[in-house]
């Protein structure tokens, strides 16, 4: 008997165009060939702006930012608290060294001849670097939003209400958290730095809270 003759299988409805029919839109993918009509990659998400519009200030700027601070205020410590040391020990190694009349070695009253005079000298120590670290922090803070780590990291500090500007009391009140709060209760400083981590929407530490304070990118 003889075999009827064989065809090739007909296509699955769709699998390409017929003739005359409209090319598929652009960057859609055509029926039958996989892909997802009207979906697209995901799009990022926007980045973090302040009140104002203006693009926040990463974690790595603010650090880096600080630890150049830092460093400069520890260069700034060690200048001052030589001369205090100089003094100190001019005063300390005569009284130590007082011959009586009869040429023995007076022995020296070790608090009025040492520990009292150290006490002088750490209060002094103590007393400058708080007033050079209000002049850095706070003088220089609210009259530009910058200290020289924020300037070379071009971040600086402004209010979170777009209206008003930085002033002495909102610079004051950050430096009062981050600096005198931050170094008498214990790993709040840690705390503080890395609260913006997921503060949520503006990236703030615990000081630009109590200031009501955000750190923005400037332009280069």
């Amino acid at each position: 008997m003889t075999q009827p003759p064989s065809y090739p299988a007909v296509p699955p409805a769709g699998a390409y165009p017929g003739p005359g029919a409209p090319p598929p839109p652009p960057g859609h993918p055509p029926a039958g060939y996989g892909g997802h009509p009207g979906f697209g990659p995901p799009m990022p998400p926007p980045p973090p702006v302040s009140p104002a519009g203006q693009p926040l200030a990463s974690f790595g700027d603010r650090l880096l930012a600080l630890l150049i601070d830092s460093a400069i205020m520890a260069g700034i410590g060690a200048v001052l608290a030589i001369p205090v040391m100089i003094v100190f020990f001019i005063m300390i190694i005569p009284d130590s060294s007082e011959i009586a009349p009869d040429g023995t070695l007076v022995e020296p009253d070790i608090f009025g001849d040492f520990l009292l005079p150290m006490l002088l000298m750490y209060a002094a120590i103590f007393v400058i670097a708080w007033a050079v670290a209000y002049v850095y922090y706070v003088e220089m803070m609210f009259r530009t939003g910058q200290t020289t780590g924020k300037k070379v990291m071009k971040i600086k500090v402004v209010p979170l209400d777009p209206a008003a500007t930085l002033d002495r009391g909102g610079a004051f009140r950050r430096f009062l958290v981050q600096n005198v709060a931050a170094g008498l209760v214990p790993g709040l400083s840690y705390l503080d730095g890395l609260w913006q981590l997921w503060d949520k929407p503006y990236q703030q530490c615990l000081h630009d809270k109590f200031a009501r304070t955000v750190v923005v990118k400037v332009p280069g």
